[in-house]
């Protein structure tokens, strides 16, 4: 699966279907700015919603995922509810992978912060313990923020 030939797919198709991205935007519930990352191929349509832009776009799911019209002849391992399964999954594990990246910042966060505590009582300690409380509080924002935004379900 390429996504870049996958986002020029859907691209051509909707310009076929003569639909603006706002108009199929508004038929998938999604935002235009969606269709956009799709069509230039930064992130994928979430599981969720392939099945109604495969409709929309009047192709099935194994063209959208190959980025190009089947051939009718051509004979597939998978069928649509197999490469719908395998996409659940592989977008489930991309979620779990982020929130555990952001579990691991706070963590080392919370590790740098604790070292920091441990540093002090000459000026070089307490420039060495403040060196490392700005990286510590960094690394608790970013996994706050990785994290926050994967349970909210946003990429």
């Amino acid at each position: 699966m390429n996504q870049s030939a996958t986002g020029k797919f859907i691209a051509q198709k909707r310009k076929i279907q003569n639909l603006a991205q706002e108009r199929l935007a508004e038929r998938l519930g999604v935002s235009n700015k969606t269709i956009s990352k799709w069509e230039t191929g930064k992130c994928m349509p979430d599981y969720s919603i392939v099945k109604s832009l495969c409709a929309e776009l009047n192709i099935t799911v194994a063209e959208l995922m190959d980025g190009e019209e089947g051939e009718e002849r051509s004979v597939r391992a998978y069928d649509e509810e197999q490469i719908m399964d395998l996409l659940r999954r592989t977008q489930e594990l991309e979620k779990q992978k982020n929130l555990l990246y952001g579990l691991l910042l706070i963590v080392m966060g919370i590790a740098l912060l604790a070292l920091s505590a441990s540093f002090g009582g000459s000026a070089v300690k307490d420039f060495l313990a403040g060196l490392l409380w700005g990286p510590g509080i960094g690394e608790i924002l970013a996994g706050v923020y990785i994290t926050g935004k994967n349970m909210a379900g946003t990429q």
